[in-house]
């Protein structure tokens, strides 16, 4: 099967014959990714009590359904990463400090702004939101990264990065965001009390375990067989796993909470308005940092993914776990990969599309 990267990437002639030659399932991914929303939006409406059903197979605060779909999709993205390149990346200053300010100090903080201006008069909504902003993505961004032809091995890194400041930090932001800022400000506070040990467990299911095995696939794979067998010949294999577990997890999520969201779709509404603002000035902002700062193509289109994207398991079992299942707070969280997907997917093309503007192609950024 081929790249999931040339899938999206435009096709001029020279390239039309083979975007001819993809699979169904590469060339038109935007509307599978649709289809699967749709199906799934209409499972969870359709099905009474399927919702239930799939959030009551869970291990502790985890859904297991949505675990499996995101190991599935993670695992072959980080099988591709050539582990031995990743000096290169934890020595470039600029990237990693880029990230962080983005990640840490402008992610949440925009996202606490534009819930306040837009939502003042929903409160559990704008608490869902503030939730949403400060879970930084760990997850499905490793797939829009992949797509857009970014660098595999900075995504990795950053996401790793990501995941050590999400168990140190989230508790304290959240207390911040929620309790001291407003106070500061004349507004109303509210509490989040989460436990560091779930978060950290949320990090090591999702992470730490595609991962692990992604980096023995290639370890192994190159020992026995080496490099040239490893990636002309194993990951064409494996590839397409990631996308099908991309559209199973979407399934799977939208099901879940289907019924909440097509019986109050003034609500999704509202809550769609700042994240829309919030997944766009985001990306923008950090696309055109990245080439202001001089990064090439691949490291500036994972710096912007790396900074739009969210951590929305985390965000959901947060906000059900410390407000309730039908609390305002999780459907804001439940909202956020609603638009998420779509808007990410488009921003794929947009950052396609933006190769123009860098007068030289990186090397490795159009993946095999």
């Amino acid at each position: 099967m081929s790249s999931p990267t040339r899938a999206l990437a435009p096709a001029s002639a020279g390239e039309a014959g083979v975007i001819g030659k993809l699979s169904t399932l590469d060339r038109f991914l935007p509307v599978w990714i649709g289809v699967a929303m749709a199906a799934g939006l209409l499972l969870g409406r359709l099905i009474p009590g399927l919702g239930t059903a799939l959030d009551a197979v869970r291990v502790g605060d985890v859904s297991l359904p949505i675990a499996l779909g995101l190991l599935l999709m993670m695992y072959p993205v980080l099988a591709k990463v050539r582990y031995d390149r990743l000096g290169t990346v934890t020595g470039d200053r600029r990237l990693l400090i880029s990230s962080l300010v983005l990640n840490w100090i402008i992610g949440p903080a925009l996202m606490f702004a534009l819930a306040w201006l837009l939502l003042p008069d929903l409160p559990a909504y704008r608490t869902g939101l503030i939730i949403v902003g400060l879970a930084r993505c760990i997850a499905m961004v490793l797939i829009w990264n992949d797509l857009a032809c970014g660098s595999r091995e900075a995504a990795a890194v950053l996401v790793a990065i990501n995941s050590i400041f999400q168990v140190i930090a989230f508790a304290a932001l959240g207390w911040f965001y929620l309790q001291v800022l407003p106070g500061w400000l004349g507004l109303s506070q509210d509490a989040l009390q989460v436990s560091t040990w779930d978060i950290a467990q949320s990090v090591l299911i999702f992470l730490g375990i595609p991962l692990l095995a992604g980096y023995l696939s290639r370890k192994l794979g190159e020992r026995s067989k080496g490099r040239q067998w490893y990636e002309e010949r194993f990951l064409p294999k494996v590839g397409p796993i990631a996308l099908y577990g991309l559209l199973f997890t979407i399934v799977i999520l939208f099901a879940l909470q289907g019924e909440v969201i097509t019986s109050q779709p003034g609500d999704v509404a509202r809550i769609a308005l700042p994240l829309l603002a919030y997944f766009f000035l985001m990306w923008g902002g950090a696309f055109a940092l990245g080439k202001g700062i001089g990064l090439p193509y691949d490291k500036t289109t994972t710096l912007a993914f790396t900074a739009a994207g969210n951590n929305f398991e985390l965000a959901i079992a947060v906000a059900i776990g410390v407000f309730g299942v039908t609390s305002g707070q999780a459907l804001a969280g439940v909202v956020g990969p609603l638009i998420e997907v779509p808007v990410l997917v488009a921003l794929v093309y947009v950052s396609l599309a933006g190769r123009r503007l860098f007068t030289t192609t990186p090397k490795g950024s159009v993946h095999a």
